[in-house]
């Protein structure tokens, strides 16, 4: 991806023709160029020359890639020792609140992966050209990104004035920060928007050479399939990695990547997720409708959300599909999203004979996804992507029910795995789960493990750190965290949510998301105003602005562990609760049933509920909160003690408390 279409210092662009200009930002635009962009940069290069006049210093860039959201900012300004972003409303007469989102968006980005921008002054300006004209003032945040000015089109020389006259740094070094690397980290939504508009992954995500990346990962599943074809055989491989690291938009570019190949392969993204899809579904539609809008055409809801079906598909109507037909599905390559999840057979027989009729049915999820893949009389290519430690839900039986439906079945398939699944007690619980791995004789391929969180790009080590906390290893936690997060990373605890809810608001900037989450099992926060059981609409609480009562920013309404799985928001409140409390340094597990709490009895209900709360400690990519009440004296279900410990621990590995 082009960084930008034209560059000059702004003394060069002072002296070169419009036409030459417009030449370069022409040759450059890889689309069809429209009447009105054309319009657009002609004002945008008119307005500039005359407000930049006069000035023999600084640097000038027209369309600049903001790569992790598959945009570009009009215009940057380099001056002295800052960072103007520019984004020009040719014609506006108002200062829109999605025009301030988005310029402060690109200076966001900026300020968090262009390596060339991390310690200088960023300040963005929003240009409505016919507004009237608007009295700035500077404010600075803590990280050196500032608050937003306004201009008309003839006070942009004024707001580069006013941004230059407090210089706090040195002369920005041009070259150094046109060479300066940069490493986005989409959200997944970001993400599935950029790749179902024909972006690469390469050109959307970080590329540094460090990380145990994407494009290696794709590069070894693309292998694994384009063996398969070859050879006409079938294969399934097992892609692991940490939570945040990109397992989700991995198969989301094999499944986009894969069609451009071959659309005869019918390559698809299946996910048993039903929030994740609803979500994304939703996200993918509204973009299509906002892009037409814009090139001038009319688009319907609806028909935005059946285009984008095929691309997204919920894993249940694949499986129901091939229950009503009996030979093979049209898809040859097929990627499971959160395949732990995939039933038992004891769960799937009990549904698909309650829910479906199926009264004969005694398979196992994975052990019927596989069959019908097996239809093909030629070739295909299975891609399971493992979370481990991600079982949330009863019936979940997790990476070892793949490998039981290999045991007495299937015996021509290929099977790779991650290296990672034999090392990690998340993946295969015991010596007895790996013995089953080693006897299907599969191929271990370290390159199908994500080993750095994309997430959490400010801490890669969030997810140790977690591990380390429902460990209960509070020398290992605190190590962690002041060796590797409490630099970069914000973390907090508070005992009032209110200052919970205050910290969140400020901390999200531009179209930044907050949002609190809490355990489905967390029951009594509801006499402090969160309930649980008030059942969230995921694509409105991801989705919707600030102005909505029922978006994640309101600070509301609370995300569960089945909500908030695959998703992630920039900056998340945790709310805990007494079904998951410290007692002797040791977790211990309940539910609420009635009106009280009962200890959780089976392995597979503590691993649930831990997994539940490993869930909720990895969904934040910026920053976090913990919220944990101080209870009740007078209330046996939200006694103090229960909450306390929790408290302490967290205190002791060092993070501090909110005042």
């Amino acid at each position: 991806m082009q960084r930008a279409y034209y560059h000059a210092s702004i003394a060069a662009f002072l002296e070169h023709d419009e036409n030459l200009i417009m030449g370069a930002l022409a040759v450059a635009h890889t689309h069809a160029l429209e009447e009105l962009q054309k319009a657009a940069w002609q004002q945008q290069i008119r307005i500039l020359k005359q407000q930049l006049s006069g000035l023999q210093r600084g640097y000038l860039l027209f369309e600049v890639a903001i790569p992790r959201m598959g945009k570009r900012a009009d215009a940057i300004v380099l001056l002295d020792d800052a960072v103007f972003v520019l984004e020009f409303k040719v014609g506006s007469r108002a200062y829109d609140q999605a025009a301030l989102d988005q310029v402060l968006d690109y200076a966001l980005d900026l300020k968090n992966f262009h390596a060339g921008s991390h310690s200088v002054r960023i300040l963005p300006l929003l240009i409505a050209t016919q507004a009237p004209p608007h009295q700035n003032e500077l404010h600075a945040f803590t990280d050196g990104l500032y608050r937003t000015l306004l201009a008309n089109a003839t006070q942009i020389a004024e707001c580069l004035h006013l941004g230059t006259a407090v210089m706090s740094g040195p002369i920005i070094n041009v070259v150094a920060w046109l060479q300066a690397g940069y490493q986005p980290t989409p959200t997944i939504i970001e993400a599935a928007q950029a790749l179902y508009k024909g972006h690469r992954v390469m050109d959307i995500t970080r590329s540094d050479a460090g990380a145990v990346n994407l494009s290696i990962t794709g590069a070894c599943i693309d292998g694994i399939i384009d063996k398969a074809k070859a050879r006409g055989t079938k294969a399934i491989c097992f892609v692991t990695g940490v939570p945040g690291a990109g397992k989700t938009l991995a198969g989301l570019n094999i499944a986009s990547e894969r069609t451009k190949i071959d659309a005869q392969e019918h390559a698809v993204f299946l996910s048993g997720n039903g929030p994740l899809v609803e979500v994304l579904r939703e996200a993918l539609a509204r973009d299509k409708v906002k892009d037409a809008k814009q090139q001038g055409r009319g688009l319907g809801k609806k028909q935005a959300v059946s285009e984008v079906q095929s691309f997204i598909q919920n894993i249940h109507h694949f499986r129901d599909e091939a229950l009503r037909h009996s030979g093979p599905p049209i898809e040859k390559v097929t990627v499971f999203d959160e395949a732990q999840r995939a039933w038992s057979a004891q769960q799937a027989s009990k549904f698909m004979q309650q829910k479906r009729g199926q009264v004969d049915f005694f398979m196992s999820e994975p052990e019927f996804l596989v069959e019908v893949m097996d239809r093909h009389s030629d070739w295909c290519t299975v891609v399971c992507l493992i979370g481990g430690g991600q079982e949330i839900n009863t019936g979940e039986a997790g990476l070892e029910e793949w490998l039981r439906a290999f045991e007495s079945r299937f015996a021509d398939w290929d099977i790779y795995y991650s290296r990672r699944i034999r090392e990690d007690r998340n993946y295969l619980k015991d010596d007895a789960a790996v013995a089953r791995l080693d006897a299907l004789q599969a191929e271990p391929l370290d390159d199908l493990h994500l080993a750095v969180s994309v997430r959490s790009f400010r801490a890669e080590k969030l997810a140790a750190f977690i591990q380390a906390v429902l460990d209960a290893r509070l020398a290992e936690a605190r190590s962690i965290y002041s060796t590797y997060l409490q630099a970069v990373y914000p973390l907090y605890i508070t005992r009032e949510l209110e200052v919970a809810k205050t910290w969140l608001r400020q901390q999200a900037r531009g179209s930044e998301r907050c949002g609190l989450v809490a355990s489905s099992g967390a029951h009594r926060l509801k006499p402090l105003g969160l309930n649980i059981r008030d059942k969230i609409d995921a694509s409105v609480w991801f989705l919707n602005d600030r102005n909505d009562v029922r978006s994640s920013y309101y600070l509301e309404d609370v995300a569960t562990e089945f909500d908030i799985q695959g998703l992630e928001l920039d900056w998340v409140g945790v709310a805990w609760d007494a079904d998951f409390w410290l007692q002797n340094g040791h977790w211990q597990f309940r539910k609420f049933v009635g009106t009280r709490w009962q200890q959780c009895n089976t392995a597979d209900s503590r691993r649930y509920l831990l997994n539940a709360y490993r869930v909720l400690l990895t969904r934040a990519r910026q920053g976090m909160v913990l919220f944990i009440p101080t209870g009740s004296a007078t209330d046996i279900t939200r006694l103090p003690e229960f909450y306390n410990e929790v408290y302490e621990f967290f205190r002791a590995i060092g993070i501090p408390e909110l005042e």
